[in-house]
């Protein structure tokens, strides 16, 4: 199998300070784990292109794109308490949206079966019209965006263990575009609650599992069976996007759950075989411990590649029994079970 990544030293320079847990020792963490999962030599490493403005707007406002802009040249460095950027960072996240959209090019004239793509900053958090989370511009909604103007159907399955507010909120309204998320709560955000899923044409195509601190991963697997998998099918996905953020890793700093690993490639595994080779691409979300980034990226690279490569045992025997059954009633009760 052909598999690209798009894991450029350029991101090295989104220079966030010395305490920031978005430092660039994480891309460092995504190198080692290639070299841990035997494929540092197997796959394409490609550069990344910088997203045109057109491409952004599918997503960001050209006010927003601007500002951004203008923020990061300034010279200052809080857009919130949160989201640090330097003076290269509206650049950077730039190219990150262009690796996503250069991913989707070459997936879809066949040069490859997949794609792995870890930019900094990341993105998921950012809405169409703020920066938030460590995240300026929402590559997985970049690409997604592209991927219904070419009239596909797509499903993002966001594995982060913050929620995806900003992607969910891009796409709330749209019914060609399944969001799926899994992640703590509570946690910041504060949004994915399982009654909110999409308005207007978009109602039920958003489907949210809040798992509770310290869920293993056999709570993700039951979940995945009953509800996302179903989801997905019922959609009529024709390409998957993985939001796959490797801080619900048991051994991340910022949260409380307990995946290792070993159940990052189960799940990813499972997710890719819902779609056929050549429509599946992943995004490197969060993840601030740099054992478990390395871990956890080894385990999806190998998924990608059709192995199932467990670097620690899959976990079990935690909470969250409860949240198949929870998360159906609710969408049974809004009459929004199948979207």
């Amino acid at each position: 199998m052909a598999v690209l990544v798009y894991a450029d030293d350029r991101f090295l320079s989104h220079d966030t300070g010395p305490f920031h847990p978005e430092r660039p020792d994480r891309l460092t963490a995504v190198g080692d784990g290639l070299v841990l999962a035997g494929v540092d030599d197997s796959v394409e490493r490609v550069l990344a292109r910088p997203a045109t403005d057109e491409e952004l707007q599918r997503v960001h406002p050209d006010a927003f794109v601007r500002g951004i802009e203008q923020f990061c040249r300034s010279g200052r460095t809080h857009i919130d308490g949160d989201t640090v950027v330097s003076e290269r960072s509206a650049e950077l996240s730039r190219l990150g949206s262009g690796a996503g959209l250069d991913a989707v090019e070459r997936l879809a004239a066949g040069q490859a079966d997949a794609a792995f793509v870890a930019p900094r900053p990341p993105g998921h958090h950012a809405t169409a019209t703020r920066a938030m989370g460590f995240c300026l511009y929402n590559h997985v909604a970049v690409a997604a965006a592209a991927l219904v103007d070419a009239g596909e159907r797509v499903a993002i399955v966001d594995i982060d263990a913050h929620h995806g507010n900003g992607t969910q909120d891009i796409f709330y309204r749209d019914p060609d575009v399944l969001y799926v998320s899994w992640h703590q709560h509570p946690l910041y955000p504060g949004t994915g609650m399982a009654r909110e899923v999409g308005a207007g044409p978009g109602h039920g195509t958003t489907l949210n599992l809040p798992m509770p601190p310290g869920a293993t991963g056999d709570r993700y697997r039951t979940s995945f069976e009953e509800l996302v998998a179903p989801a997905i099918r019922a959609h009529g996905a024709t390409w998957i996007l993985v939001s796959a953020g490797f801080d619900a890793h048991r051994d991340d700093p910022l949260t409380d759950l307990g995946l290792t690993s070993g159940d990052y490639a189960d799940l990813v595994a499972d997710l890719l075989g819902l779609v056929p080779a050549g429509r599946r691409l992943v995004f490197l979300e969060g993840g601030y411990d740099l054992e478990a980034i390395a871990n956890s990226t080894a385990a999806t690279v190998a998924a990608l590649f059709g192995e199932r490569l467990h670097p620690e045992p899959p976990s079990s025997g935690g909470p969250g029994d409860d949240v198949v059954e929870r998360v159906t009633a609710v969408r049974e009760r809004i009459g929004s079970l199948e979207p």
